[in-house]
C-alpha cells in the first residue's frame, strides 16, 4: 500500500495548478504507514480521497476533473473523492 500511496502523491503533484497536498480539514486525510504520515492521500477499500492545494486560475471543478483522470488508472473502481484544501 504504502507505494500505491506515493505513486498517488507524485502523479498528483503533477497535475496542472495543483500546488501540493493537504492533510484537509483537521489533517483527517492520510495514509499511516510504517514510520510515516503522508497528508494529503487517504487510502480506503472503499474509495481514495486526495486533498489539494491548488493555484488560482482554472475552474475548480476541471483541476478536480483532472486529479481523478490522474489517480483513476491506479486505483481500480474505487472512486476517487477530490477535496480542495487550499487556494494560492
Amino acid at each position: 500500500m504504502s507505494g500505491l500511496a506515493h505513486r498517488i502523491a507524485d502523479a498528483v503533484r503533477r497535475c496542472p495548478d495543483v500546488v501540493d497536498l493537504s492533510g484537509g480539514p483537521f489533517g483527517t486525510v492520510a495514509t499511516y504507514l510504517p514510520g510515516e504520515r503522508l497528508a494529503g492521500v487517504a487510502l480506503r477499500e472503499d474509495e481514495v480521497e486526495v486533498s489539494i492545494v491548488v493555484r488560482m486560475g482554472r475552474p475548480l471543478p476541471e483541476i478536480a476533473d483532472g486529479v481523478r483522470a490522474a489517480v483513476a488508472p491506479m486505483v481500480g473502481d474505487r472512486p476517487v473523492n477530490v477535496h480542495i484544501g487550499g487556494l494560492r
